[in-house]
């Protein structure tokens, strides 16, 4: 036969009897749940041993899956039509991916139906479902609102004469800002510099996005466009109120952030709901010393907050159980008590309205300095602005995180002059990027 087809064969019959001998084990759980995130999987742990109890003879695989190994695995599975998980929890980042394409093939069910029959739908923050609505149909239920508050040194503040109340707008706190910064010892507010983590932040509350709600691309549109040349100026340039410090992606945690907030270099940050929880392990230190307020808008009575992040849970098309499936998820985001544990233990505003009502999202948190830190994120949560989802979001972030440190660069050697056009030109290399990207989607004739 040949040396080569010798090979070939020799492989084949080892691999055979390897698998003839190692069966591919049969899931032996009634529903398999994967989730990405590590305090959400510590979390349900508990959750799922009463679920199950409640359900004699069922049992919840619940595994902690890489949110990278969710999107790769799951995509190979939905599309190579083998076995998936019954629940997956998404990141907002990837959900996209999920939805593209011939709308009956998504690999998703479409949970409109349970949530108008049973009544649920309005009972979410209406702007958290925008993320996982494709062509009228909702692929995800929302895990949380993540609204983005202000919190700021408040000890610091009144010894600088600063009152939060009166920094209405961001032209007001820019005023504090470039008063109280010292270059190279003391910074106004932490930004990155090399990330699009808090510009996108200041993009949404300003009612800007990457996509739009029909999945056109617009993070070089004229509102993208003046928000880059508002932001740069405040991560770069001898006049830059900001500092940016690192962490994972491009929000300050850990040790150096720790060290900047106690040691006074930075007085101030953009904290979505789940960040409290990681400033209070982080920084014990600095009990009775923190405080959140609303976001200064960028026009007098504009929106004064917005948002970062999110999480969705999807059930799968070809889940065995799909009504059990249904009251798992019920029971983990819709079960008011059940939402309520999850955030005394996370700190993580639910999108379930409902739970609101419960006394744990009115409790003084001495951390914050006395403040009911539910209330003060409930108080804006209904004005969070939206956020679009794609395919090519994680795309678009990055080519927007390469704009921001060029430009940062840029203003950094030559000021002001020529920015505008460098930084306009640069933007719309970044979209043209995205877009050329997007038409290579095998999908592409297939518009959300």
């Amino acid at each position: 036969m040949g040396k080569g087809i010798t090979i070939i064969f020799t492989m084949a019959f080892a691999a055979g009897t390897w698998l003839l001998f190692h069966p591919v084990q049969q899931r032996e759980a009634t529903l398999e749940f994967w989730v990405f995130a590590r305090t959400h999987y510590q979390g349900y742990i508990s959750a799922v041993d009463r679920f199950e109890a409640a359900h004699p003879g069922v049992t919840v695989d619940l595994q902690l899956v890489d949110h990278r190994a969710i999107a790769n695995r799951l995509q190979s599975a939905f599309w190579a039509d083998l076995d998936t998980p019954d629940l997956v929890e998404m990141d907002i980042g990837g959900a996209g991916v999920f939805s593209r394409g011939p709308i009956d093939q998504a690999g998703f069910a479409d949970l409109r139906p349970w949530l108008e029959s049973s009544g649920y739908l309005d009972r979410f923050v209406s702007t958290r479902l925008a993320p996982y609505t494709n062509r009228g149909r909702i692929f995800g239920i929302p895990h949380d609102v993540h609204p983005v508050m202000l919190a700021y040194r408040k000890d610091l503040f009144e010894a600088e004469g600063i009152d939060v109340s009166r920094l209405a707008t961001w032209e007001d706190f820019m005023r504090e800002a470039h008063r109280i910064t010292i270059p190279n010892q003391r910074y106004m507010l932490e930004l990155s510099n090399n990330t699009s983590a808090h510009f996108e932040m200041f993009l949404f509350q300003r009612g800007g996005g990457y996509f739009d709600a029909t999945g056109n691309l617009m993070m070089d549109n004229a509102l993208a466009l003046d928000t880059l040349l508002w932001y740069v100026p405040l991560i770069a340039g001898p006049e830059r109120i900001s500092a940016s410090l690192e962490g994972g992606g491009g929000i300050g945690m850990g040790q150096i952030f720790t060290q900047a907030i106690e040691n006074d270099y930075v007085l101030c940050f953009l904290c979505p709901d789940w960040r409290v929880q990681f400033i209070e392990t982080d920084a014990p230190r600095m009990k009775g010393k923190m405080a959140l307020a609303p976001l200064p808008a960028f026009e007098p009575g504009g929106r004064n907050v917005s948002t970062f992040g999110g999480t969705m849970l999807g059930i799968s098309k070809k889940c065995a159980a799909p009504e059990l499936a249904r009251e798992l998820a019920q029971a983990l985001y819709l079960d008011k008590k059940e939402v309520a544990v999850s955030f005394r233990a996370l700190g993580i505003l639910p999108a379930f309205k409902d739970a609101w009502a419960m006394p744990e999202y009115h409790q003084a948190n001495p951390y914050w300095s006395g403040q009911c830190v539910g209330e003060a994120f409930i108080n804006v949560a209904g004005d969070v602005p939206p956020q679009h989802t794609s395919a090519y979001l994680d795309t678009a972030k990055i080519a927007m995180g390469s704009v921001i440190a060029s430009c940062g660069s840029y203003y950094s050697k030559y000021g002001a002059a020529g920015f505008q056009t460098f930084a306009e030109q640069r933007l719309k290399e970044a979209a043209q990027d995205v877009r050329r990207a997007m038409t290579r989607d095998p999908f592409r004739e297939d518009k959300p």
